[in-house]
């Protein structure tokens, strides 16, 4: 098999004749060296709105002062003790986390959200036992990429080049409680599920569904596990996803919005289902050090005074508002801040956001008709209007040219 086309640039340093990194990201067309709140800057010196956050990552816009300013100070006090030692800021980072989750919990913290699923998963087998270690998740899903977070993600085109996969996954249709009630037998330790779908394709979870899902988890002994990575802190209007619909999980991960670009990660569970975990059963070298801490510690602390949920929930509704005003968008789903446009019957969305990349927005494709938008959640109302404009050029460009774009407005 021939090795895929990687040009160097804008990847390699000047000089070098090939792409330093795997070709897994695909040959990228642009490098940023510079960001601001919601603006990026190119290395030819080209502005770009960035509506995409680094994938739901840049939680308070890029190079905030406070956040720059607490991993300097950090750097120069100390950065690493190791899991063996406490250090005060991975400390306030977990007590800010059970409190922003209702209390009672215990945090073990990590550097991604892939980590914090893994942790979740192998919780849920200390928690089942022997014979009862099977995880339930969701066709559409997606839980990270290590080999057992790959296999947990619905996705099985995804799995293929890597099989065989570790065992103890199972798959059921999304938002289908009949399917869910089918699959807990007794070999189930627990359910994983996301309030949102964002890989998938933004696809919302219905109140129902996970109330639901809370129910019959209580009735056969499992845990309720929510994958909060791309929908956690503030990103859907609520501090978390699942606190739209009035139910209560047992174990919740969240990553991304948690360090603003900072790798960090954490799975928190209720103080009783943490205490099946003993000293040696499990671990994370760089987890919770005290430079991404700092970094945490000072996103939470920007996130509550500023009301991130709030702001969240207030821009989401601009933004939706304009995308379903253009003719090309059939339908708006998400919440708050993480929002997936349904594009009309012929439009491909990767030309899409190749032609608002072209005219300076980043934006990105999770579906072949869907294009994500998740700005950060401080995002200005100048900057919401503009980046629906840039949006309303390439959708028009990308209709024009394919002969798609005849059906109208979109729904709700």
């Amino acid at each position: 098999m021939s090795a895929p086309v990687h040009p160097p640039r804008p990847s390699a340093p000047g000089g070098l004749e090939h792409c330093p990194f795997w070709p897994t990201y695909g040959a990228p067309t642009v490098q940023f060296v510079r960001g601001s709140g919601s603006e990026l800057w190119d290395s030819a010196g080209r502005r770009y709105l960035d509506f995409l956050g680094g994938l739901a990552v840049v939680s308070l816009g890029h190079a905030h002062p406070e956040v720059a300013e607490a991993l300097s100070r950090q750097a120069a006090t100390l950065l690493h003790t190791s899991n063996l030692f406490a250090t005060v800021p991975g400390a306030e980072v977990a007590v800010a986390l059970d409190r922003l989750l209702g209390g009672g919990g215990q945090v073990f913290m990590c550097n991604s959200g892939a980590e914090a699923n893994e942790a979740a998963i192998k919780l849920a087998r200390r928690w089942g036992g022997r014979g009862r270690h099977v995880v339930v998740s969701a066709y559409g899903s997606f839980h990270g990429r290590t080999l057992a977070t790959l296999h947990a993600t619905g996705q099985p085109d995804k799995h293929e080049a890597f099989q065989p996969l570790p065992e103890g996954f199972r798959h059921v249709a999304w938002d289908d409680l009949d399917a869910l009630d089918a699959a807990l037998d007794a070999t189930v330790a627990a359910v994983l599920l996301e309030p949102v779908q964002g890989e998938g394709g933004v696809n919302p979870a219905s109140t129902a569904y996970l109330q639901g899902a809370r129910r019959l988890c209580d009735e056969r002994g499992a845990l309720l596990m929510m994958d909060e990575v791309q929908t956690g802190l503030g990103r859907t209007g609520r501090w978390f996803g699942f606190q739209h619909h009035d139910v209560v999980p047992d174990v919740v991960t969240v990553a991304k919005a948690l360090g603003n670009g900072v790798p960090i990660g954490a799975c928190w569970a209720r103080r009783e289902v943490a205490s099946v975990m003993a000293p040696g059963d499990h671990g994370s070298t760089f987890g919770g050090q005290p430079l991404a801490s700092a970094a945490a510690l000072a996103v939470l602390r920007v996130m509550e005074r500023e009301d991130a949920p709030g702001r969240a929930h207030r821009a989401g509704e601009r933004l939706t508002a304009a995308l379903r005003a253009l003719p090309e968008v059939e339908s708006v789903r998400g919440a708050g801040l993480l929002l997936g446009a349904e594009l009309v019957a012929g439009l491909d969305a990767r030309a899409v956001v190749a032609d608002a990349l072209a005219r300076g927005l980043v934006v990105n494709a999770v579906r072949p008709t869907t294009v994500r938008l998740a700005p950060s959640l401080l995002v200005s109302d100048e900057h919401l209007d503009e980046a629906a404009s840039i949006l309303a050029v390439a959708l028009t460009t990308v209709a024009d040219r394919t002969g798609a774009g005849e059906h109208g407005g979109a729904s709700a």
